[in-house]
């Protein structure tokens, strides 16, 4: 087994593979381009505009709104690493993507969702303080402090992928090279690989755990205390307007760590590949859409900031 595992590289090596994209009919192909395509502009609008309106007013120049800034600079990158090559086979236009372009992308997608796991974890952080430690917060959780959680969270993201990165490039791939998904994933190159991936997937399976496992943790304690707080509210109104804004944030969570938890714990092998598929776009486009709009939708500094751009437009509207 060894002598074959040695000989296989040098007799063919893989230097592309073949994205298939959804199997459905061209009727439903179309769709689903309209609608990523969609959504993907929306993703991207509405990502921009949080960042603008983050940058170019000073009274969200805080911890919890840098930390949003963060996410959605974060969300239009985390998209863009996967749907535009989605649409382009959903297109109909070659599918076929290089060895390298295929690790690269595999790389950027996992990077920026293990950033956006120590992104939520850090936001989860800052209101759990924000809420529980309302007087104490500005000392606990600066602009400094927040500034060092967005690094750390970007830097760890980046870091922990590079090793299944680097273990991948090691691999040897003697065909098929045809990838029965829309973007390269890990479980893609595990599946088409002739050489032993023991060494993979232990790592893998460690980083689920620590990266998975470990932001979910500290985002729940922080949103049960968070909860049992906003229970001892007196005023019922208080509590309804608290748990209005702490379970749309709730929501988003639920789905990106749902959704998750369905592709590293299912049996691959009974699940219908196109129901994992449609699993995997709610973590490529439907949180990315979805995050930003929740955590701003609700927040009144928000709306202000969007009432003085207006008041602003008009009056040089009417000069």
């Amino acid at each position: 087994m060894e002598e074959k595992n040695e000989a296989t590289p040098n007799e063919t090596r893989v230097e592309e593979f073949i994205l298939v994209g959804f199997s459905v009919s061209q009727y439903l192909k179309c769709f689903i381009f309209i609608l990523l395509l969609f959504m993907y502009i929306l993703t991207l609008l509405g990502n921009t505009a949080i960042i603008l309106l983050v940058t170019t007013n000073s009274p969200l120049h805080t911890p919890m709104y840098f930390l949003l800034c963060n996410l959605s600079f974060l969300e239009i990158w985390y998209t863009t690493a996967s749907i535009p090559k989605t649409l382009s086979v959903l297109l109909g236009k070659s599918g076929n993507i290089s060895f390298m372009g295929c690790i690269l992308q595999m790389y950027f997608v996992f990077a920026f969702g293990c950033t956006e796991y120590f992104l939520l974890s850090a936001m989860a952080y800052d209101r759990y303080l924000a809420i529980c430690y309302p007087l104490h917060y500005h000392t606990r959780m600066s602009i400094s402090l927040s500034r060092k959680l967005a690094a750390a969270s970007w830097l760890c993201g980046f870091f922990i992928i590079s090793i299944p990165a680097f273990l991948i490039t090691r691999l040897s791939f003697c065909g098929p090279s045809v990838i029965n998904h829309f973007y390269c994933n890990i479980d893609s190159w595990i599946g088409l690989s002739c050489t032993d991936t023991y060494d993979i997937e232990m790592v893998v399976f460690v980083i689920s755990i620590i990266v998975i496992l470990g932001s979910c943790v500290i985002t729940l304690l922080s949103y049960i205390s968070i909860i049992s707080i906003i229970l001892h509210i007196p005023s019922a109104k208080g509590q309804q307007k608290a748990f209005s804004t702490c379970f749309s944030h709730l929501a988003v969570v639920i789905i990106w760590y749902g959704s998750t938890v369905f592709l590293f714990v299912k049996p691959s092998k009974q699940v219908p590949s196109e129901i994992t598929k449609i699993v995997n776009i709610l973590n490529t486009i439907v949180t990315p859409l979805l995050n930003p709009f929740i955590y701003t939708l609700r927040n009144k500094e928000v709306k202000q900031a969007f009432r003085n751009i207006l008041h602003c437009v008009q009056r040089k509207t009417y000069i």
